[in-house]
């Protein structure tokens, strides 16, 4: 069961980036170091849900 998800910057508060991710295999919230556009470095976002 794969999901959409988004990764909301923990810096600025918005969405960068969006990406799927296996529900069953990963329970765990996804939190990677990516480029920030709005504060020009690479900064630590995190999965937030998605409006469908």
């Amino acid at each position: 069961m794969t999901v959409k998800v988004g990764l909301k910057c923990e810096e600025c508060g918005e969405i960068n980036y969006t990406t799927t991710k296996n529900s069953k295999t990963m329970t765990e919230k996804l939190a990677l170091k990516k480029y920030c556009p709005r504060d020009k470095k690479h900064t630590l976002h995190k999965e937030v849900k998605l409006k469908s």
